[in-house]
């Protein structure tokens, strides 16, 4: 795929890579992903960083669209499901302690921004509690590019983003974008 090739990406810089089809941008996201092992050669990346990339991808889930969308963010949403457990079994100590950490991560905003992300690539107000199964190729991709949008990573990997979207939709993914952190 690549010979005697270097780069260097670096924290909050915007990179784009750009080739024709078939010649491997998609199996160097899966590499950069850990998916794909090299052959030869190196490629690193912090151990720290956080990655985030939009799945070609979506099963017919029967978990809502804003479920789906806040699963894009696995440390907010394994909290969500401990806070409910610790209601359900009324201890206090522990919904605590999620609170807190809830806090930390500024979870509480969370579920706000996977509203107004899925507002912004066309999903009504009475389409976000549908499930993922009621949607169409076109909207499951855009379900797709909100969950990668949810949370703030350090390398965010955008694979053919534009796929299945108008210009309308293009212009509110460029929008979020230019948000993201």
């Amino acid at each position: 795929l690549l010979k005697d090739a270097s780069a260097t990406l670096f924290p909050e810089h915007k990179v784009g890579l750009v080739g024709a089809n078939g010649c491997g941008k998609s199996t160097l996201f899966s590499l950069l992903k850990s998916e794909l092992q090299l052959d030869a050669g190196n490629c690193s990346i912090p151990k720290d960083w956080s990655i985030a990339s939009v799945k070609q991808e979506t099963p017919a889930l029967d978990i809502s669209a804003i479920d789906y969308v806040l699963q894009g963010h696995p440390e907010y949403y394994a909290m969500r499901i401990a806070l409910r457990e610790a209601e359900q079994n009324d201890d206090g100590d522990t919904q605590a302690k999620g609170h807190i950490q809830l806090e930390h991560i500024k979870g509480y905003s969370i579920e706000a921004k996977g509203g107004e992300l899925l507002h912004g690539l066309g999903f009504a107000n009475n389409q976000i509690e549908n499930p993922v199964s009621d949607f169409s190729g076109g909207w499951r991709m855009r379900l797709n590019l909100a969950q990668a949008l949810i949370r703030d990573a350090d390398l965010l990997l955008l694979d053919e983003p534009t796929n299945h979207l108008d210009m309308e939709l293009i212009e509110a993914l460029n929008l979020a974008l230019e948000h993201y952190e």
